[in-house]
């Protein structure tokens, strides 16, 4: 019997985000980031909760603008021009420095996810933080779980968790770099 995997428990999966030729489907990538915030509850740490409700209210922020038109907002580059009609902007913030730190968390199998995910923020999302939230993240970073503690509550199976989280993480990489190529295409400030 195979033993259940944080990713066994998705309700969808980065992997199961319909990509079409007009874009990234909204619902479905939606669906899918409500499981990634989930993955911060395995960080077991309160500090952590800063990223989650940033990343709760932009998913909020989607489906409140999807909800406007199903159908004109049906994949997030089509709600983002919209957006840009009306002089307003997509929240994705959250997705290229979650990304950017699971990536090192996995590749480097020696680095601790304080360090992983410090490295991470660093690169992405820092440039764009203020001096009053900056200290907030780089708290949030420090008080990340043991690299082994945090795989471990990924699933006993680890050879199975490795698989599976590759896997996923990688069709989140690819979502992301579809939306930063579409927003440096467009001219769009990416805000993420």
């Amino acid at each position: 019997m195979t033993s259940v995997t944080y990713f066994d428990t998705l309700k969808r999966d980065f992997c199961d985000v319909h990509i079409t030729e007009d874009g990234i489907d909204t619902v479905t990538f939606l669906e899918a980031t409500e499981g990634l915030i989930k993955l911060f509850d395995l960080l077991g740490s309160s500090a952590f909760s800063v990223v989650q409700k940033d990343m709760i209210g932009n998913v909020n922020k989607i489906r409140a603008r999807y909800e406007t038109d199903y159908i004109k907002n049906n994949t997030l580059e089509n709600l983002v021009i919209n957006e840009q009609k009306e002089k307003k902007r997509i929240a994705t913030e959250g997705l290229e420095f979650t990304s950017v730190a699971l990536r090192r968390s996995i590749n480097e199998t020696t680095e601790e996810l304080s360090v992983s995910f410090t490295n991470a923020y660093g690169i992405t999302l820092k440039p764009f933080h203020s001096f009053v939230i900056r200290p907030v993240f780089a708290l949030a970073m420090k008080a990340c779980p043991y690299r082994v503690e945090f795989f471990k509550k990924l699933g006993d199976d680890q050879a199975r968790v490795n698989e599976l989280y590759e896997r996923w993480l990688a069709a989140l990489e690819r979502i992301v770099a579809q939306l930063i190529c579409f927003y440096e295409q467009g001219g769009y400030d990416k805000g993420f």
